[in-house]
């Protein structure tokens, strides 16, 4: 048996998703059982033991990868995902490794009355559902999508402008990331008109403040909107010392009226729900849906009737297990295919009627990061867009260049009309060819003879300012310089966060190592601001070696994400040092 339980459409519904008859529930091992749909192909893994019937669908948390057996597994409650590693309990449900992380959505599991077992699944309602609207026809030009640069685009939806995620100028991540492609001249112009701007979560390829200084010198109140996330977005605005005046903080899951045809609706990622955010905006009924970094756009579950969806697409991006005690230029290739990979199939699940991808238009420019550049290769979006026209027939696809603009109603009614999609100007310069390294850079270095690195000390207090104990980890930091040599005179110590201590030598105990090269200008810029070590992490300003090799979620989500939201008194540090 294979079916629905629907109720009122606003209502929570459930859904059968397999049933088993006495004969298979008979032959179910204590353990781990694989068992799959007949009808639709889909897996689904079911553990027993004398107490307990526990079950989830085979598809990681993650990636949507598929899990199989953990041979290294003594316990044999483990599953092992084939994309990255990933390994889920299924007798807790809850992921060991990245360890103390996620829980995996779980599936009920009832008797029948036949003395059968059906897995079920509990569907809350679709907010987008709410007051839902037909799609009303749209006149050329009503809906026109221009590409600035990496995840920026400004779109005009009748009367209104709205803009996504504004990072024109400067590096984002310190200084590791730099614009790939060059804006339009006219970028300042178009972001002071918008109506509102969108951003999606506070990762500086987003959230850019030297492009949001821009804004604020023009039009310090524009409308800025972003999601609940547990992180405040703009938690580092007042120390940026940018004046915007009018950001917005929107709930999850509710359509944000902006005129009678224009509304939208941000959601959160299921696996970061505490960060990332994606959006559907909807005019007249027309859906735009933009799920931007989202590792699983609102848990998975995204509607279907998009006329445009937008994401990202390249990787690049740091992570375990990308330490550097060696780089693997198959396993980089090998991730790269399968994000590529993943991206098609949500695309064909979904059946946008136009697919664009887009957030990925980033390179590692400055020359000290010239390895990381050539080994690290990114996604080539032309590349997705020939596989999802493989695996999605009917889709329409747009690689985007700076300044092309989309107008929906032409390419709703003819993908292959000429004007749908204009390209800009020949001779336009698409990509960047020239940088300014040397302002950001002097920017960086400003904190790296801050008088606080005249007292050891400072190691301490910023420790126990950061507050995070408890864990059985020990760091080494090494400042480094640009090459990651260990920089003479520079600091280099240890971390107990077990207990929270700062020992001389490594402790006499067994414990997770990890030793952290860090570039000393951005280190002590992190440090004396209060910043999340994202700057350190995903930008690659750091060389991490792991002992063992294993991706320690606590602590890296602490740093990235738990930092309090006040930076440290380094003010009331000097005063203590002075009297002393």
């Amino acid at each position: 048996m294979l079916g629905s339980l629907v109720s009122n459409s606003m209502e929570q519904t459930t859904k059968i998703l397999l049933s088993l008859t006495p004969a298979e529930v008979a032959v179910l091992k204590e353990g781990i059982n694989f068992l799959r749909n007949k009808t639709d192909g889909t897996s689904y893994i079911l553990y027993k033991n004398a107490d307990t019937l526990r079950a989830c669908r085979n598809m990681c948390k993650h990636q949507g990868g598929l899990f199989i057996k953990d041979i290294e597994d003594l316990t044999k409650t483990h599953v092992r995902c084939t994309k990255h590693n990933w390994k889920l309990d299924v007798s807790t449900m809850k992921y060991v490794n990245p360890p103390d992380s996620f829980c995996q959505d779980e599936l009920v599991v009832e008797p029948d009355a036949d003395n059968g077992l059906m897995l079920i699944e509990l569907h809350p309602p679709n907010p987008w559902d709410v007051e839902p609207r037909k799609p009303e026809d749209l006149a050329f030009g009503e809906v026109m999508v221009t590409y600035l640069t990496h995840a920026c685009m400004d779109l005009k939806l009748g009367d209104k402008r709205m803009v996504f995620d504004p990072w024109l100028i400067g590096p984002a991540f310190a200084r590791g990331w730099w614009l790939l492609h060059e804006p339009p001249r006219d970028w300042l112009k178009r972001l002071c008109n918008a109506d509102l701007i969108y951003i999606s979560h506070m990762h500086s390829d987003h959230l850019s403040y030297p492009t949001l200084k821009k804004i604020a010198e023009r039009k310090p109140d524009i409308p800025i909107y972003v999601g609940k996330t547990e992180r405040p977005v703009f938690w580092y605005l007042d120390q940026s010392g940018i004046k915007l005046t009018n950001i917005n903080i929107v709930p999850f899951g509710i359509w944000k009226q902006v005129d009678q045809n224009l509304r939208f609706m941000i959601l959160m990622d299921g696996v970061h729900p505490e960060m990332d955010t994606c959006i559907i905006v909807e005019y007249k009924g027309h859906k735009i849906l933009n799920t931007v970094d989202c590792t699983r756009p609102n848990g998975g579950k995204l509607p279907g009737n998009v006329d445009l969806m937008m994401s990202d697409f390249a990787g690049g991006a740091s992570g375990f297990p990308m330490t550097f005690k060696e780089w693997k230029a198959q396993f980089i290739k090998t991730e790269r295919k399968k994000l590529l990979n993943y991206k098609a199939q949500l695309v064909a699940d979904l059946k946008p009627k136009i697919y664009c991808p887009f957030a990925g238009y980033f390179v590692e420019a400055h020359p000290s990061d010239s390895y990381i550049k050539n080994t690290n290769l990114k996604n080539d979006p032309d590349e997705l867009n020939r596989l999802i026209k493989k695996k999605s027939n009917g889709v329409s696809t747009w690689t985007p260049k700076p300044g092309a603009i989309l107008d929906l109603a032409r390419v709703l009614r003819d993908p292959t009309d000429s004007m749908g999609i204009v390209d800009p100007p020949a001779g336009t310069h698409i990509f960047k060819d020239s940088w300014d390294f040397t302002l950001y850079l002097n920017t960086l270095g400003s904190a790296v003879d801050h008088e606080i690195f005249l007292y050891p000390s400072w190691v301490k207090e910023y420790y126990l300012w950061a507050g995070f104990k408890g864990y059985d980890l020990v760091i080494r930091v090494i400042e480094t310089d640009d090459d990651f040599n260990p920089l003479p005179g520079g600091f280099n110590y240890l971390v107990d966060f077990l207990d929270l201590s700062f020992p001389a030598e490594k402790p006499n105990r067994d414990f997770p190592y990890e030793e952290i090269k860090a570039r000393v200008n951005v280190i002590r810029h992190v440090v004396v601001h209060g910043l999340l070590w994202d700057d350190l992490y995903i930008g690659f300003q750091t060389r991490l070696q792991r002992d063992p090799d294993i991706y320690h979620h606590q602590f890296w989500n602490h740093f990235q994400i738990k930092l309090p939201l006040v930076p440290p008194d380094w003010k009331h540090f000097l005063t203590q040092q002075t009297r002393t």
